[in-house]
């Protein structure tokens, strides 16, 4: 039987399948425009999804997919979602300076603001980057003028994780709201429990059992994520992957836009900045 006692927040992070972080050693940032994008359609797709299912969520987008279709960004803004950012080359905070982060983070701002009329007041590090070694990171941030963060995954991981963070809403440098994606806490461990990769490993039932337990019995809401090339099983397959990076990408494509479906029919779903800033509509720029 559907649970509906709290509204969770749903995330799309919108970047193609030539910018995961895990590819980059495959895939040279000077190859990117001459790759064959397929995020417009899997993107039409997410939002005829969306809109079926009457449920409204927050897209964070990477300026460098903003830049080149600005279009679909208006399209993302016009059917009532949040724009977000995801900073503007889906560099890792971790790997830029903080001269370099700053730069990086106004440019998609001002450019997200500009194309979507929006102000925008969400910001995901690529890969979950930020961390214990930079945190300065939260200041720029609010020194940009984003109101929260959703960059902090308290896992362990060999790509990102900070285990000892806080597991939900918490206030961080200057104010700023650090939202981090959610886990489900037992047997003293932290387990993911927000999608991406493991949403498509894992059986539905678990999936939905996880987020559950962060309902029922933390009483919080959720935040759960996923990337618009997670439904396009006919994606471009890049040679030379290795075992586990290629297994970590293509596995059950075929099955998550039907996952997705389900996992919209079980739970409430909202908005970032509605269901933790108890925003409507956005607001217009300045």
């Amino acid at each position: 039987m559907p649970v509906r006692p709290i509204t969770n927040a749903l995330t799309i992070d919108v970047e193609d399948y030539f910018q995961v972080s895990a590819l980059a050693p495959y895939i040279p940032r000077h190859e990117w425009p001459q790759r064959p994008c397929r995020v417009e359609r899997n993107v039409e797709r997410i939002l005829l999804m969306l809109d079926e299912s009457r449920v409204r969520a927050t897209f964070f987008t990477l300026g460098w997919i903003a830049e080149r279709y600005p279009q679909l960004v208006k399209r993302i803004a016009a059917a009532g979602h949040e724009v977000a950012s995801h900073g503007f080359g889906h560099e890792r905070a971790s790997d830029l300076s903080r001269a370099a982060f700053a730069a990086d983070i106004w440019r998609a701002k001002l450019l997200l603001e500009d194309i979507s009329g929006q102000r925008i007041r969400g910001y995901r590090a690529p890969s979950f980057s930020i961390g214990a070694d930079n945190l300065w990171a939260f200041e720029c941030l609010a020194e940009a003028g984003h109101q929260y963060s959703s960059s902090i995954y308290p896992i362990r991981h060999d790509h990102y994780g900070m285990p000892d963070a806080p597991r939900f809403a918490h206030r961080v440098q200057h104010g700023l709201l650090e939202l981090p994606v959610t886990t489900a806490r037992f047997l003293d461990r932290n387990w993911p429990a927000s999608g991406g990769g493991y949403f498509r490993l894992l059986p539905y039932a678990l999936s939905r059992w996880l987020l559950r337990q962060v309902n029922l019995h933390d009483g919080q809401p959720a935040i759960f994520y996923f990337h618009p090339w997670e439904i396009d099983a006919a994606q471009p397959r890049i040679p030379g992957l290795s075992f586990k990076t290629r297994f970590r990408h293509y596995v059950n494509l075929q099955h998550t836009e039907g996952r997705l479906r389900r996992l919209l029919a079980d739970f409430r779903w909202g908005r970032m900045d509605e269901v933790f800033l108890g925003a409507g509509s956005g607001g217009a720029t300045a």
